[in-house]
């Protein structure tokens, strides 16, 4: 059940990523703590979700409860693997897109607490507040995709 889930939604993310990268203007890579590899032409392979450790996304970023490990840094988007919670932010440059594939919890999605659990995909238009709040299954790992690639500076708190 979890790997046709797991399938549909990277298809349907791949499938906004093509659609809005023609769409949005492009943006510099990221930089800083969670700064992309820099785009380079993308290799076949298989990346196993379900079995990388905690260690193996990354060290917590900036005294936050997420970890961030960059799986595919283009010119038009990225792809992330996220693991935890971050606090209340928005992109003004940025729309983002998550896939979740384990816990289940309240997330804000703009002025909104709303449920949500494995297989769940979260559409966050640029401008839109958004944040993990409360875990109550698990902790929350994610598939985060970001058109365009989101810069060092486009990640502004909410109160």
């Amino acid at each position: 059940m979890r790997l046709p889930v797991l399938c549909g939604g990277l298809a349907l993310g791949f499938a906004a990523g093509v659609f809005a990268a023609g769409m949005v203007p492009s943006a510099g890579a990221q930089t800083g703590a969670q700064a992309p590899a820099p785009a380079a032409p993308l290799t076949a392979r298989i990346v196993n979700l379900a079995a990388m450790s905690e260690d193996e996304i990354g060290p917590l970023i900036n005294n936050t409860d997420l970890r961030s490990r960059t799986l595919v840094a283009t010119a038009n988007g990225t792809v992330a693997l996220q693991s935890g919670n971050v606090f209340k932010h928005f992109h003004e440059e940025t729309d983002e897109i998550q896939f979740i594939l384990d816990g289940s919890g309240s997330f804000w999605l703009g002025d909104r607490e709303v449920q949500v659990k494995p297989g769940d995909l979260i559409i966050v238009p640029r401008g839109t507040p958004h944040a993990g709040s409360h875990a109550t299954t698990g902790r929350f790992r994610a598939i985060a995709i970001k058109l365009p690639p989101q810069r060092a500076n486009d990640t502004h708190p909410v109160p």
